[in-house]
């Protein structure tokens, strides 16, 4: 018996074939367009608000972000104009107005003050007492050096990424001025003296300055370390001891700020940190104090360490170091994402981050094991020192690590009318500060970053 065919025609072949073409197309297009969806739904734009303006600021910056953005997290900067002073104005601002940033610069005492108040978010991941550490319980706390974890964590909660520490007692000086008239970096005031009269008879500014309030801080703090001692410093401008500041060794800081004058730019100008640096990169000045973030600068200038710019401590404080601890928070709103923090964070602190991030910016590693043999002279000086723990370690008080902010400007607006005024004596600042501490707020006792107990 003989079956019957059903014969189809060449168009009919050809409409058969082409809805299997479109069914494929169809699949394929919706996998694309699921898979887009997908991406965009897991991509997201983190708003940061920092002072981070300067050059090498925006390259370390750079480097943080370009990783975020590997993980689909994109950083979007929100500067303020005018650096960091009033940064917690703007942001108190824009979180009364309910424009708060996902991420913000925040940094001492600040910190715990924010928390108790309930503006920052916890990081879970990262958090040594909860169970769900997806690091393992206790591992951050023992990877971080003692003071930042106490820092970050206030009252046992993990409420802020530490970046990098800055030493601030950091004499920047241009190595080829020093190797071009023979001279020796100063060890010590007597050297730096010495020092000071071959460069002015050479007319070579010898010390680059500004008149800028936190800059003028920036050099008395390192004085009053450099002729006393850590203790001493913790009880002048951490404790706000009323008897410190009538003290001769406060008396003797005081005289060397006014002392110095001599050896600064004349007329004295309010100029940034930047153009301060500057005048050592061009060879106008030959030293410069400032936090190693000015080393940062000059490197990303083109001036390499140890060739065109060297750093030393600051005469009489190689074995001590004044701080400055940068740190990030997430504030507490529903615009970023738990698991978007925690990464963050996550990031933040793994070795590879903390080495290249650190070596852009001029600060060095908050981790207790970091590899010291990819750092400069000037890192691993400062490593090692701030490594030795808190008997050698002094908050910043002009980088904002030391006391509240009330305390803060009361202190420094005393100190930058001294140094401007030479007609105020020493004993007048001395007992104007030391009425004045008996008003201001104490620090708390207790376990944090400027614990006064030590």
């Amino acid at each position: 018996m003989q079956t019957d065919k059903k014969i189809m025609l060449p168009t009919e072949l050809n409409k058969k074939a082409s809805t299997h073409w479109i069914c494929a197309l169809l699949l394929v297009s919706t996998f694309i367009l699921l898979s887009t969806t997908n991406s965009i739904a897991q991509t997201q734009t983190v708003q940061v608000l920092s002072w981070w303006k300067s050059t090498s600021e925006h390259k370390a910056v750079d480097v943080l972000a370009t990783r975020l953005a590997q993980e689909n997290i994109i950083w979007h900067d929100a500067l303020i104009p005018s650096g960091g002073i009033g940064a917690g104005i703007v942001l108190k601002s824009r979180i009364l107005a309910g424009t708060a940033p996902d991420i913000a610069q925040l940094k001492g005492p600040l910190i715990a003050e924010w928390f108790d108040l309930g503006l920052l978010m916890e990081f879970k991941a990262l958090n040594v007492n909860a169970k769900e550490s997806i690091s393992g319980s206790g591992k951050w706390d023992k990877s971080f050096f003692p003071t930042v974890t106490e820092l970050v964590r206030p009252n046992g909660h993990l409420v802020a990424v530490p970046l990098g520490i800055h030493r601030i007692n950091t004499l920047i000086f241009n190595r080829k001025v020093f190797d071009k008239y023979g001279l020796r970096v100063p060890e010590n005031w007597d050297d730096f003296n010495i020092v000071a009269n071959k460069l002015r008879r050479e007319g070579i500014i010898p010390l680059a300055q500004s008149s800028e309030p936190w800059q003028v801080v920036t050099l008395f703090e390192t004085l009053l370390l450099s002729e006393s001692s850590p203790d001493f410093y913790r009880r002048a401008l951490v404790k706000k001891d009323p008897s410190a500041f009538t003290d001769v060794r406060f008396a003797r800081a005081l005289l060397r700020l006014r002392m110095l004058k001599k050896d600064m730019p004349s007329p004295l100008k309010e100029i940034t940190w930047v153009d301060a640096t500057r005048l050592v990169a061009k060879g106008d000045a030959a030293m410069l104090v400032m936090g190693d973030f000015a080393k940062a600068e000059l490197n990303a200038w083109g001036l390499a360490t140890d060739v065109d710019i060297g750093c030393n401590a600051v005469p009489n404080t190689a074995n001590y170091h004044i701080y400055n601890v940068d740190t990030l928070v997430m504030l507490s709103h529903e615009s970023i994402s738990a698991e978007t923090a925690d990464k963050i964070a996550q990031i933040a602190v793994s070795p590879t981050m903390q080495a290249d991030y650190n070596q852009v910016k001029g600060s060095v590693s908050v981790l207790r094991n970091a590899d010291i043999t990819k750092m400069d002279s000037c890192a691993r000086s400062s490593w090692t020192v701030f490594a030795r723990g808190s008997a050698v370690q002094v908050p910043s008080l002009a980088h904002d690590m030391a006391t509240d902010k009330i305390s803060k400007d009361a202190i420094i607006a005393e100190i930058v009318h001294f140094f401007m005024d030479d007609s105020i004596q020493v004993a007048e600042t001395q007992r104007r500060l030391g009425a004045i501490t008996r008003s201001l707020p104490k620090a708390k006792a207790g376990k944090d970053a400027q614990n006064i107990n030590r």
